[in-house]
């Protein structure tokens, strides 16, 4: 008799612990966080300048499919020439 006391007893108190966990589980109601909708706008505001980057990106030429400027080669030309001749002109010995 004493034993099934004890498993009456205890199947009760597993069912009381059971129904205890499930009553503590329902979400009260909580009130959104303030922090989470500034970060929403900061999201949004992210996207848009994306958006817009992207938009501006589009109309340049990539650096590796640009021309290089003619004028910059002839200058180029140029200032190799005139450091040539600079150069020439110190390695020649002063007597001539």
């Amino acid at each position: 008799m004493r034993a099934r006391l004890t498993w009456v007893a205890g199947a009760i108190g597993v069912a009381g612990v059971a129904v205890y966990r499930k009553l503590r589980r329902q979400p009260a109601s909580v009130a959104p966080d303030p922090r989470a909708e500034a970060l929403r706008e900061k999201l949004a505001e992210s996207r848009a300048v994306v958006a817009e980057r992207e938009e501006f990106e589009a109309a340049e030429t990539p650096v590796d499919q640009a021309e290089p400027a003619t004028e910059v080669d002839e200058r180029r030309k140029r200032v190799h020439e005139k450091a040539r001749a600079a150069t020439e002109s110190m390695r020649r010995p002063t007597g001539e």
